[in-house]
């Protein structure tokens, strides 16, 4: 089993429940989620004029490999409402691998650690809160 962290937002319809659910999908799909930080509302960052999000990181371990766990979040995001878009644009949930153990990962479809999380108030404010020591060590 693999320790990985994963970012959630939602900013359209009800947000909360579209977290509940997305977390709901995940343990349903060999992610046993461990730990959840708080969800938080946030303003939305880049793309056009939209809604503040919820959001909120989850700590979780899987079998899956970071491939097939990537294809399981895309799955779960298209069952639960999320349509293409323009980048940074509205949605109904987003589920982001932010780390996947130790691992680091560059290509096309995936980079991990994600490239943006260490820019993210809303991703690091709530990493911070499940995971001190690896958000201060990984802010370094």
């Amino acid at each position: 089993m693999t320790t990985v962290y994963l970012g959630l937002g939602s900013n359209l319809g009800n947000r909360k429940e579209n977290i509940k659910q997305a977390l709901k999908s995940l343990r349903a799909n060999k992610i046993q989620i461990k730990k959840l930080s708080s969800i938080i509302e946030t303003d939305p960052v880049g793309g056009p004029p939209q809604g503040k999000f919820l959001n909120g990181v989850a700590k979780a371990t899987t079998s899956l490999s970071p491939k097939k766990l990537l294809s399981t979040v895309k799955s779960i995001e298209k069952i639960l409402g999320r349509k293409k878009g323009p980048k940074y644009g509205p949605r109904t949930i987003d589920i982001d691998i932010l780390l996947y153990g130790q691992k680091q990962i560059k290509s096309s479809k995936l980079t991990i650690p994600h490239p943006e999380m260490f820019k993210r108030d809303f991703v690091m404010r709530p990493l911070k809160q499940i995971a001190p020591r690896l958000a201060k060590r990984l802010s370094q």
